[in-house]
């Protein structure tokens, strides 16, 4: 099993990836023989140990491309070579060559492995795709209703408290500058937070200071790479869906803390609630409520990104406030905040 993770680790990025010599190798010595080729449907792109010539390879290539199935072909100086065909998403996409007189099974086998680590990469590349567009998505939504309020806020204040007019403008300028932000699609933990507490202060002038804001967040999260814009939609939601409507004081509270290998993300307001229904539409993103908040946008990128037990959890009820949690991986292997 520790062969078969190596070999998807060499593989992860593909054919053409910076693995694949590496993953020649890994082969040569599963399979015990004399030389492992790889190649696409152009041919030659890799091996470890006995080479073929190009007139060589294209022979043997041609024999799998012409009928899509494993053949054995006797080489030049006698020696044996048997190649199987590589499929992603069942079509084919290359071929596996071992050369020495190899056992049959055992070459069908690492093919079919082989396939099967293509596959993964494959989807991985796919979900980097879906989750980078959907934050484009995001970015390009970023609420005109915060943007409209805030603005309205600043421009009251200018003449009873230019000071903190000022300051709350600085504010305002910090959030549009992360929210635009080109330098990747991944940040740490502590950047998100230090957007969503520049968010929740210009909230706060907004409701007059009747917001609480609660921020505890464990050390050990801090540097923890996640998808760019997941925490702020979801304060977004705690204001607009529970604290708009209620009277009096409200309280948000952003939470993090490690939990094993998972870092855990809780986004908790006492507001007004909802119902599960409509909890299940925002996620769906349908229906009018879901527009600007961006919680469907963040639950497809966190399943993108990390698989589809990943995805949001919603808690909440009429009158009973709501808490949104986030559970992903700590660690996870090419994903490096920017």
């Amino acid at each position: 099993m520790r062969q078969v993770h190596a070999l998807g680790l060499d593989l992860r990025d593909g054919l053409h990836g910076r693995g694949v010599r590496t993953a020649a190798k890994r082969l040569r010595r599963m399979l015990g023989v004399d030389g492992i080729v790889l190649a696409d449907l152009d041919g030659y792109v890799a091996s470890y140990g006995r080479k073929l010539g190009t007139e060589e390879t294209g022979a043997v290539l041609s024999q799998v491309f012409e009928y899509g199935s494993c053949s054995r072909t006797r080489l030049q100086d006698g020696a044996e070579a048997y190649a199987c065909p590589l499929t992603v998403d069942d079509e084919l996409s290359g071929a596996l060559i071992a050369i020495g007189d190899p056992a049959e099974a055992d070459v069908e086998a690492a093919a079919s492995l082989v396939s099967d680590c293509l596959d993964h990469a494959t989807l991985r590349r796919a979900r980097a795709r879906i989750a980078s567009a959907d934050l484009r998505t995001l970015r390009a939504q970023i609420s005109p209703h915060f943007v409209h309020n805030a603005l309205a806020v600043i421009s009251a204040m200018v003449r009873t408290d230019p000071d903190r007019a000022r300051h709350l403008l600085s504010d305002f300028a910090d959030y549009l500058r992360y929210g635009f932000s080109e330098k990747g699609d991944y940040a740490t933990v502590a950047d998100e937070l230090e957007a969503v507490q520049t968010y929740l202060e210009l909230q706060r002038a907004r409701f007059h200071d009747r917001l609480d804001i609660t921020v505890q967040m464990a050390p050990e999260v801090l540097p923890v790479a996640v998808p760019f814009l997941v925490v702020q939609p979801l304060v977004e939601n705690a204001v607009r869906h529970g604290l708009e409507r209620k009277e009096g004081r409200g309280h948000i509270g952003v939470s993090g803390y490690g939990e094993g290998p998972l870092c855990v993300i809780e986004v908790e307001d006492d507001g007004i609630g909802m119902h599960p229904d409509l909890a299940r539409s925002l996620l769906a993103g349908t229906g009018p409520e879901a527009r600007g908040v961006g919680l469907a946008n963040v639950d497809q990128r966190l399943r993108a990104v990390y698989g589809p037990e990943y995805g949001l959890v919603i808690e909440t009820g009429l009158g009973e406030g709501t808490k949104v949690t986030v559970r992903i991986p700590r660690f996870m292997r090419g994903v490096v905040a920017q």
